[in-house]
Order: C-alpha cells, then sequence, then structure tokens
C-alpha cells in the first residue's frame, strides 16, 4: 500500500467527528444538512472534516439541487474498512429528520 495513501487515510480517521461522520454513512447516503445536526457544529467546519474524509478516499459526494451528499467510498483500503467495520452505525443522519429540507 502506498505509504503517503495511508498516512492521508490514517489522519482522517484520527478525529472523533469524522468517526461519527462515517459512523453515520454505514448506514447509507446523507445530506451535508444532517451532519451539522448531529456534530453540533457548524457547516464550514463539517464541510473541512467532509474533505478531509475526500480527500483521503474514503467519502464520495454526489450534488443533488443545493446539496451535496455523502457516502462511503465504492473501494476501500483494508485499514479503513476495519476501522468502518468497528464503528456501531447511527441512525439519527437519515435525511429529512432534521428541521433542514434536504
Amino acid at each position: 500500500m502506498d505509504i503517503q495513501l495511508m498516512e492521508k487515510q490514517l489522519k482522517a480517521l484520527a478525529d472523533s467527528n469524522r468517526l461519527k461522520v462515517l459512523s453515520c454513512l454505514k448506514s447509507g447516503e446523507v445530506c451535508v444538512c444532517e451532519f451539522v445536526d448531529v456534530l453540533g457544529i457548524s457547516q464550514p467546519a463539517v464541510s473541512q472534516h467532509l474533505r478531509k474524509l475526500k480527500e483521503a478516499g474514503i467519502v464520495s459526494e454526489r450534488k443533488r439541487g443545493t446539496w451535496k451528499h455523502y457516502r462511503l467510498a465504492e473501494e476501500l483500503t483494508p485499514v479503513v474498512r476495519t476501522v468502518i467495520d468497528e464503528l456501531e452505525a447511527t441512525e439519527a443522519c437519515v435525511c429529512g429528520s432534521a428541521e433542514v429540507s434536504c
């Protein structure tokens, strides 16, 4: 495995908010608007966490209207897959559960 990629992925996984994001994504695709409520942090902070996960190849995004929806990447390295497998899925991240309609 590429050492630089592994370093980037391990750094991306070494944050409790990013682990919460991955826990949410275990249940499927999630709109960015849901992460603000679940994590209790600002939208710019959520965007920075998602950017780090995307740059590490752990999540992918698609745009739907004005909102971005995130999901786990199709192919994950064994290291990342092992970490995600250990996380408990969070059902609180269902799009539409918040007051914001996405």
